[in-house]
């Protein structure tokens, strides 16, 4: 998975399922770039025990992102924001919600709520 990410996949995600004569498996699911297929497919081939490789191609539609910050009570969170047209979302970013909660010795909720109250005090400022 690191490996994979690492080489520019999107997403990559895990599946149990059952082959033939009920063998027990993990699908392997890479979610990236057209652009990168063939790096993605060298590092599948080479890392697992698959022989083969199946493809199938998506469309997407993504938001545009960009990042402000907020501070809290426990440091700063940069919150992910997030737009399509009018909508918008803001989303604290799971990483500094994370160190936060781990140097401040308190439970990842607490400074991930505590962030989602700060963007709520920036959006009715605006």
């Amino acid at each position: 998975m690191a490996q994979l990410l690492a080489a520019g996949a999107y997403d990559v995600y895990f599946t149990p399922i059952q082959m033939k004569k009920d063998r027990p498996a993990t699908k392997l699911s890479v979610l990236g770039d057209p652009q990168a297929r063939l790096a993605l497919t060298k590092i599948i081939l080479s890392e697992t025990s698959t022989i083969g490789v199946r493809y199938q191609t998506w469309q997407r539609t993504i938001m545009q992102r960009h990042f402000e910050t907020v501070t809290t009570a426990y440091g700063p969170v940069q919150i992910k924001v997030a737009t399509y047209g009018d909508l918008t979302k803001r989303m604290p970013e799971y990483a500094d919600c994370a160190q936060l909660a781990q140097t401040q010795h308190v439970p990842f909720n607490t400074v991930y709520q505590a962030a989602l109250v700060a963007v709520q005090q920036l959006k009715s400022e605006e």
